[in-house]
């Protein structure tokens, strides 16, 4: 029966350590604000990552980085590109080395 008490005693320091944190309170305060919603989020889990800060960065933030990701690859393309052109531009101007002959 000891190893019952042992189990029980970490459990009661582990949900003090809860409270002390605030953590119960934040939990209860989301669960509250998940009952409450009028209309049940299809995925709870996700509504409470929202409510709990960490859903990630906003939404605005996401789309601009991706715009710019999208411009950025745009760009490279184009670089990638012009530089090919530049190369094969080059190769007609440069005559081809042989082997053997100091450059």
């Amino acid at each position: 029966m000891a190893h019952y008490r042992a189990g029980d005693s970490r459990r009661e320091q582990f949900c003090r350590y809860l409270e002390k944190a605030g953590v119960l309170d934040m939990l209860t305060q989301v669960l509250d604000a998940l009952y409450e919603e009028p209309e049940k989020p299809n995925n709870a889990m996700d509504f409470l990552k929202q409510h709990l800060g960490t859903a990630g960065p906003e939404t605005a933030d996401v789309e601009t980085l991706r715009l710019e990701v999208i411009e950025l690859r745009q760009k490279y393309e184009l670089l990638l590109e012009e530089n090919k052109d530049l190369k094969a531009k080059l190769a007609q101007f440069d005559p081809p080395k042989e082997e053997g002959q100091p450059e």
